[in-house]
């Protein structure tokens, strides 16, 4: 299965390559926690999941790492506006220690709800203040740094490839400069490596450094996680297409500036998710959560249904009403699937000709830079063609799930015995213990439950129960 992906570095599809054969290394930038995922973000990370499957369903040996954004950052990618911890703590009175934590863990609940792998490394800002120094050590030992103000910034003049995935003309660049707010800068586009003069008051996040008592940019992060951790050459970068113009652009400048290497071979970002409005983002003040549309009515895998019905670089527009046919949508892919299962019908160790020749399609579609709308077609064409047995169609679509993450094995049998109201509460209250992480509560309703005959099992999307014979 050969994998084609748009590379947003050279604006063409091309097929994957690995540096390594049979492996695949895979970075993506992870939420900035200081505040809850909104489902635009969520998106993002959707498409990094497909993308993670596909590669694992080609055969690679993926590794996956993903960072963890908890240090105090600004507002702005330019090195502007306010910082978003202390904004944070500001109004919740949290301290910034504690909203990092409450929030990344918000994030992870989020993602385990919508079928999202947990990426085989995270690595959290806070726990590699070290290895951002030492990259901020070599740039200034390879002549790419200067010290203005008390900070230390990176000089755009010194890496003559500045902006190439981003198509920016650095005489266009200094002839078009606005005002800047930090004087400090030798070029606009010049950034900040560390900072040891906050212009915010009560700072707490502070380490000690060669340049004195401080905080990192925004950009070192990235750079020097994932070499730490994949290398300082791997495969693949991901992200939103809002990160390109400035910090994967950044991002690229100081990791070859440092290494002298080119970084990353494949560059894959994600398009944004549009309200009524336009863009979805934090900083219009409400905005939507999966909690939000949970309490909506709305499963999270609706979410990911919905999503998989639009190519991830193509933009895509939230409504409720759109939200409400993906939902009738897999429900109803969920209703043929528990009619398949009727009567206890297992899949097929193999597929016979008819059934294989819809994977081969789904695989193509697939392996054609991710294409999930044609990928979904071909599954629907699977479930409904009766001329295929329904065991050779359950095996087809357990297969094309591995990518897809509907959870489609845990679908009950149709005709399966409805559990009575009182069942059905504890099940739904055991779930909230999970979701709380109170597992001495959920493991006593489980022992509630198995008295009672019912047997259950936790999976991604929920809590699958069945009534002994």
């Amino acid at each position: 299965m050969n994998i084609f992906l748009y590379n947003t570095m050279y604006r063409e599809l091309r097929e994957f390559k690995p540096l390594k054969d049979e492996e695949a290394g895979m970075y993506a930038c992870g939420p900035t926690v200081y505040n809850y995922a909104h489902v635009g973000n969520l998106r993002t990370y959707i498409f990094e999941d497909i993308l993670r499957r596909t590669l694992a369903y080609a055969g690679y040996r993926v590794t996956h790492v993903m960072n963890v954004t908890d240090v105090g950052h600004l507002t702005d990618d330019q090195d502007d506006g306010e910082d978003k911890m202390l904004k944070s703590s500001r109004e919740t009175g949290m301290s910034v220690w504690d909203i990092a934590e409450y929030y990344t863990k918000a994030f992870f609940k989020d993602t385990t709800r919508l079928n999202i792998l947990d990426p085989h490394v995270v690595c959290r800002a806070t726990e590699h203040i070290d290895d951002m120094i030492e990259l901020v050590k070599r740039l200034e030992k390879r002549g790419h740094t200067y010290e203005a103000g008390g900070n230390i910034y990176f000089s755009i003049d010194t890496f003559d490839q500045y902006g190439r995935m981003a198509n920016l003309n650095l005489e266009d660049l200094q002839s078009g400069a606005r005002i800047e707010v930090d004087q400090n800068k030798r070029n606009p586009k010049d950034f900040v490596l560390w900072f040891t003069k906050s212009k915010f008051e009560n700072q707490v996040m502070l380490w000690d450094s060669p340049w004195g008592k401080g905080y990192p940019g925004w950009h070192l992060e990235c750079s020097a996680m994932s070499m730490k951790y994949l290398g300082e050459q791997f495969d693949i970068h991901c992200g939103g297409t809002d990160h390109i113009s400035v910090h994967h652009t950044n991002e690229i400048a100081q990791s070859e500036a440092a290494t002298g290497k080119k970084w990353v071979r494949y560059w894959c970002h994600g398009e944004f998710l549009l309200d009524d409005t336009g863009k979805m983002s934090k900083s219009k003040g409400e905005f939507l959560t999966l909690d939000l549309l949970i309490k909506h009515g709305f499963d999270p895998l609706d979410y990911r249904y919905f999503c998989l019905g639009a190519h991830y670089r193509s933009q895509l527009r939230f409504s409720f009403q759109a939200l409400e046919q993906a939902k009738t949508s897999r429900n109803n892919l969920a209703a043929r699937i528990a009619e398949l299962k009727k009567d206890q019908v297992e899949a097929a160790d193999t597929l016979d000709a008819p059934a294989q020749a819809y994977v081969d399609r789904f695989e193509a579609h697939a392996a054609k830079d991710l294409n999930m709308p044609r990928s979904l077609s071909e599954l629907w064409g699977l479930v409904r063609d009766s001329s295929i047995a329904p065991a050779q169609r359950l095996a087809g679509c357990y297969r094309m799930d591995l990518i897809l993450g509907l959870s489609l094995k845990d679908i009950a049998p149709a005709g399966e015995e409805l559990l009575d109201e009182e069942s059905a509460s504890l099940i739904a209250e055991r779930e909230e213990a999970r979701k709380d992480k109170d597992f001495a509560k959920a493991d006593t309703i489980r022992d509630i439950l198995q008295k009672r005959g019912i047997d259950i099992k936790d999976t991604p999307s929920g809590t699958v129960w069945r009534k002994r014979v």
